[in-house]
């Protein structure tokens, strides 16, 4: 079975190790120029410098789909620089799995595939997907959705030791983004872990720095730019998380469930 996943972020990247696990044929896509905050496990990062291991699985990036189709030969999972997803025409996918997080849909079609997948919020199960997974932490993490939608976006991070909103840095200003701390690096509350435009992002807790933009980065004021894991567990940072992990889960079921294994 092949499946294409919009997006290759951290939740993306669980998603698609696990559906690897699963013996699924996996093939991702994103932005040229990645956003992702936490780099250490996103398949996204084989844009930038070829390939990437996350766990045990290895990506690759691949430039056209006859080259995905090789990468696939070889065990890995191809990534294409293709934000538009205009590869799906030549590769024809068995299932679409739309897991870019945008809080809305960004074009996905439930005739893009026989069957397609939303995750999170901005789909609507029979009118642009045949599922979808919920992806809001709590009691709904990574359950299939087979009428309506997924819960709204609330702007609220989830709660990771005790703390939500608290954990992630957001860019000061409009700018270009300046990292100063990296991924690993143990933070206090009131470090400077990165700048924009010469204006500090300061971390508000404790703990170890899970994820943040990379160095150059274009961002707008708000823009979520780091990630503080209050547990401070060093391993964590290069460990898919537990709701990736969930979600992934809800993906595969829902491909089970809506779609002919082949």
């Amino acid at each position: 079975m092949l499946v294409l996943i919009r997006g290759a972020g951290d939740l993306a990247s669980g998603i698609a190790l696990r559906l690897h696990h699963a013996k699924c044929q996996v093939v991702m896509t994103d932005l040229p120029q990645p956003t992702a905050i936490r780099r250490t496990v996103c398949f996204s990062q084989a844009i930038l410098f070829g390939e990437m291991t996350v766990e045990d699985v290895t990506a690759k990036l691949a430039a056209s789909v006859a080259e995905a189709k090789e990468i696939l030969a070889q065990g890995c999972i191809p990534v294409l620089a293709d934000p538009e997803c205009s590869c799906i025409g030549e590769l024809k996918p068995d299932v679409l799995v739309d897991a870019i997080l945008a809080k809305r849909n960004l074009g996905t079609k439930i005739t893009d595939a026989p069957c397609v997948i939303g995750v999170g919020p901005g789909f609507t199960v029979g009118v642009d997907c045949h599922a979808a997974v919920e992806t809001m932490r709590g009691h709904t993490l990574g359950r299939v959705i087979t009428e309506g939608s997924p819960i709204p976006n609330t702007n609220i991070p989830g709660l990771i030791g005790g703390f939500a909103g608290e954990r992630v840095l957001r860019a000061p200003v409009d700018g270009i983004f300046r990292q100063l701390l990296q991924i690993g690096d143990h933070v206090k509350q009131g470090d400077v872990a990165g700048t924009v435009n010469g204006e500090p992002m300061l971390c508000q807790i404790d703990g170890m720095l899970r994820g943040i933009l990379a160095d150059g980065t274009p961002v707008h004021k708000g823009m979520k730019s780091g990630d503080v894991d209050p547990r401070g567990e060093k391993s964590y940072c290069y460990l898919v998380s537990d709701k990736a992990l969930s979600i992934g889960g809800g993906v595969l079921e829902a491909i089970l469930r809506y779609s002919e294994v082949k």
